[in-house]
């Protein structure tokens, strides 16, 4: 969590500077470690409020009070936002709630009491943008001042002093609230830390007070019944005890919070925690069981939902129920979608799909359908015989013969491309299977591609020197080359990496010395990258060594 508090910290110094986008950054990089700290969003909300973006301010201040609804502060950030979006009759009540937690907060107070006087004198105010004197407000106050130069807020701005109805449609416009708020003299969010820096605070919309009656930071005070600050309290030991792994206490600590405060769905999955890290993943998927239960009841916020979803699913993953780990990952994500469960949830597919390959692995079974494959290819009926190779395969995928089996049928078929594929998977299983170079030679051949077709026959060769086949292919390449220097020469030039080694000035001096004294060969041989680029322009045909 020291990642966390350097980042908060960063952003309240961003904030405090006016750097609001800096602010904004720190808060949503210490949010995407800890998701559910609602001081990160009840920050965030300020640094929104700072920069005009009220809408985002609101959402996160309805996200603070999600996660903490006993924080006055949390309805003093919603009260403050919809004030600033003009949603007077919702800012009252938020404000309202916020000192039911909180009854002697004067800054609750003072915010009701400004949103009320607005509330009851906004029927009968004039059309603040028809104030004879709206140009002169807005061109000496610096929040709006080069606006005036804005053809298209100019325009707007006589729209909305002809049409003072058509304000309720304007108020998503940044410039618009900015403008308003310039209009009714209201001043933007002040912004402090509490005296333990855990926290900003933002003051509501006020008229700006002369800098000698400007208020002092204070620290804020929040009020919990005694149950549930007694239930915080034990929660805090429980965090202490897990910190340390004392698991035992840490459960009689939040086992105490449970019965303090049963609505809240935090200290059901701090238990459940507890039993996941002591491998009792059967307890830990019944706390979260309960946790989900009560969060349902207790409209719980939809994060914690998914988190409960989660850890079922990682308790059973350690449990070795993939399935089932797969389900809950996915009530998870139906709750809340984030890079790190659709991640999980990958992961998890994959390992199902690797588990039900492995079960579905049998030998026995393989060698039967390799003989149902046998008698169709013996019978013509090559298509029948490729789906008996590929049973085979699936029954055991580590048995190079099937491969070189199906690669005869593609052959059959004139799927060369097929063919060669199950060929190099052969030869790559068991590079000693003479029969798999032998394939791969012909295959290479009816593709045309005779230098590679050359290549396969000396390894079948080096690995069987009197293999029939290999011999009568080999022979079959040499005279093809023998035959058709002309076709060798023009299909060996039309090749890139051919091209760019005889372009290479030093290959080019080295074809020159070899010419002139074979001796020199052995020399260059000695450089891998030197011999790797004689034996392609060997296998080319445009090289011969005598």
């Amino acid at each position: 969590m020291s990642q966390v508090t350097i980042l908060k910290d960063k952003g309240n110094a961003a904030l405090q500077e006016n750097k609001y986008d800096d602010a904004i950054k720190y808060y949503t990089e210490a949010i995407a470690l800890d998701n559910d700290n609602h001081v990160l969003y009840s920050n965030r909300s300020a640094a929104y409020a700072k920069s005009g973006q009220y809408d985002k301010a609101l959402e996160d201040a309805e996200r603070t009070v999600s996660l903490k609804s006993d924080w006055a502060k949390g309805y003093s950030r919603k009260g403050s936002a919809l004030a600033y979006l003009g949603r007077l009759k919702e800012s009252r009540k938020a404000y309202e709630t916020g000192l039911q937690l909180d009854p002697n907060n004067a800054q609750l107070k003072e915010s009701l009491s400004e949103v009320i006087s607005q509330e009851s004198s906004s029927s009968s105010l004039p059309n603040p943008f028809n104030s004879p004197d709206l140009l002169l407000k807005l061109r000496n106050d610096p929040r709006t001042r080069d606006y005036l130069d804005d053809p298209e807020y100019m325009k707007l701005l006589q729209e909305l002093r002809s049409n003072p109805l058509s304000m309720g449609t304007k108020l998503q416009e940044p410039k618009i609230l900015t403008t308003l708020s310039v209009l009714l003299g209201f001043n933007m969010m002040d912004v402090d830390g509490d005296s333990m820096g855990s926290s900003m605070d933002v003051d509501p919309p006020k008229r700006d007070p002369p800098p000698e009656e400007k208020p002092k930071p204070k620290e804020e005070v929040v009020t919990l019944t005694p149950e549930k600050q007694e239930a915080v309290a034990e929660k805090q030991k429980g965090n202490d005890s897990y910190k340390k792994k004392d698991f035992e206490a840490a459960l009689t600590h939040y086992s105490k919070a449970v019965e303090l405060d049963p609505t809240d769905i935090t200290y059901l999955l701090n238990i459940a925690a507890v039993y996941f890290e002591q491998k009792e993943y059967t307890k830990c998927i019944e706390q979260c069981d309960k946790a989900i239960e009560v969060g349902r009841e207790n409209r719980a916020d939809f994060k914690l939902i998914a988190k409960a979803f989660t850890r079922i699913g990682n308790a059973h993953k350690k449990m070795g129920n993939l399935k089932q780990a797969k389900t809950f990952y996915e009530k998870s994500m139906s709750e809340h979608r984030t890079p790190d469960i659709k991640t999980l949830l990958s992961d998890i597919e994959q390992k199902i799909k690797e588990e039900e390959k492995k079960a579905y692995i049998d030998p026995a079974k393989a060698e039967e359908e390799k003989e149902l494959g046998n008698q169709k290819f013996k019978d013509g009926d090559y298509a029948s015989a490729v789906k008996h190779y590929s049973e085979a395969i699936a029954r055991n995928p580590d048995d190079a013969k099937y491969y070189s089996n199906r690669a005869a049928c593609y052959t059959k078929l004139g799927a060369f491309d097929l063919g060669l594929k199950d060929c190099e998977k052969c030869v790559e299983l068991d590079p000693k299977f003479v029969k798999g170079w032998v394939r791969k030679g012909k295959i290479l051949q009816g593709m045309q591609q005779h230098t590679k077709a050359l290549k396969a026959y000396q390894t079948a060769l080096g690995l069987d020197p009197n293999n029939a086949e290999a011999n009568e292919g080999y022979r079959s390449c040499s005279v093809y080359y023998d035959s058709n220097p002309e076709e060798v020469r023009k299909r060996a030039m039309a090749d890139p990496e051919v091209q760019s080694i005889l372009r290479d000035p030093a290959m080019r001096l080295i074809l020159e010395q070899m010419q002139n004294d074979p001796k020199a060969l052995q020399d260059h041989l000695k450089n891998p990258a030197i011999a790797e680029k004689l034996q392609k322009l060997l296998e080319s045909g445009l090289v011969a060594i005598h």
